[in-house]
């Protein structure tokens, strides 16, 4: 009798992070511990097609987004409620039944609560944070809105909607001062971010980050060290030893974070005094906690020259890739990474424990 969970690693997706989701997948199947989990890979390419596939190659390239392509042969599935819980269905009516989900996707309908939604409503235990705080970290502005609801500082910016006036670039400038960042509303890796430096380089910058969202940030720049915990947990949530991104190139690009390794050090732990570790750590856990994140999140702040720390954003569903911080400051703290897949999933179980458990019938008296 196989006393196996199953998991289903999902990864790739409709989203401009496609390539990054599957080398981050690629680590992670690498990390699970057979001896407890039979592994089932999904690919869900461009087009939205759930695949099946082999886990020793589903994905080929992986090494870097520039390589990494999905294997385009394997079986067509679709996710299905199945005796309670959560099944993979075949075109022949086949089932595969799922104990939980790791959705390793990056970006649009992977981190923003669309997949969550989905693997909710199928009735799967999975991974992560849960709709709503999936959907609230993706969105920058309105994360920002709630750091400022619960008193946790974060720089100053402005929102550019499509179809809605705009305050002109000088007042944006005057505004925000220069230089400044202009980024997509609802992206991750740094897709479409751009410093700008002059009046004259917003515009351009403004299209580009309308590419990729029809909401865009034009947020003021912050000099600090550039600093990321990792948190794991549910309702206690526990806070690694901080990393620091030094950064050799402009800003933290998607270059510098996943092609060109001479664009950036990685310092793990961060360069920072004992009381200056304990307060970005205190912090993180606040803010995973504010936006009431479960499982798993990186979460990246500045820490300034007067000593004051500014949150950036939460990452719900950060990078795994070989040089990827969360699963190295995890390391860092003692939490090797076939284990922290297994804490992953443990979390996974006891908050899908919790919600089967409530209610769901009412009869008025």
């Amino acid at each position: 009798m196989n006393s196996r969970q199953s998991l289903c690693i999902l990864c790739g997706g409709r989203s401009a992070e496609h390539e990054v989701s599957l080398c981050s997948a690629y680590n992670v199947v690498g990390a699970v511990d057979r001896a407890r989990f039979a592994v089932a890979v999904v690919g869900i390419d461009k087009a939205g097609k759930w695949l099946l596939l082999p886990e020793d190659a589903f994905v080929a390239g992986a090494d870097s987004p520039d390589t990494a392509r999905l294997a385009a042969d394997g079986t067509a599935v679709v996710p299905v409620v199945h005796d309670g819980g959560a099944a993979l269905q075949t075109a022949d009516g086949s089932l595969i039944p799922v104990d939980v989900v790791f959705p390793v996707m990056h970006g649009t309908y992977g981190e923003d609560g669309a997949i969550q939604g989905l693997l909710r409503m199928c009735g799967a235990a999975f991974v992560g944070c849960d709709v709503m705080a999936s959907a609230n970290c993706m969105d920058k502005d309105v994360a920002k809105r709630l750091f400022v609801h619960a008193g946790i500082d974060t720089a100053a910016w402005r929102t550019l909607e499509v179809g809605l006036p705009h305050p002109s670039d000088e007042d944006l400038v005057a505004e925000l001062g220069l230089p400044l960042f202009v980024k997509p509303a609802r992206m991750g890796s740094s897709v479409g971010i751009s410093k700008v430096k002059t009046l004259a380089d917003l515009a351009p910058a403004l299209k580009l980050a309308f590419q990729y969202d029809t909401k865009v940030l034009v947020e003021e720049f912050v000099a600090g060290q550039e600093i990321e915990v990792a948190v794991l947990g549910n309702r206690t949530p526990l806070a690694s030893v901080p990393g620091e991104i030094e950064v050799l190139d402009e800003f933290y690009s998607f270059d510098a974070k996943y092609i060109d390794d001479a664009k950036a050090i990685l310092h793990a732990p961060a360069r920072l005094s004992e009381a200056e570790q304990k307060a970005v750590r205190e912090a993180a856990v606040r803010a995973f906690r504010a936006l009431d994140c479960a499982g798993l999140a990186r979460v990246d702040f500045f820490l300034c020259g007067d000593g004051s720390v500014r949150l950036n954003e939460i990452n719900t569903i950060p990078g795994f890739t070989r040089i990827s911080m969360y699963p190295r400051l995890w390391a860092r703290t003692g939490v090797a990474y076939p284990e922290l897949i297994a804490r992953l999933v443990d979390l996974a179980l006891e908050r899908h424990a919790e919600e089967a458990a409530l209610v769901t019938d009412f009869h008025a008296s």
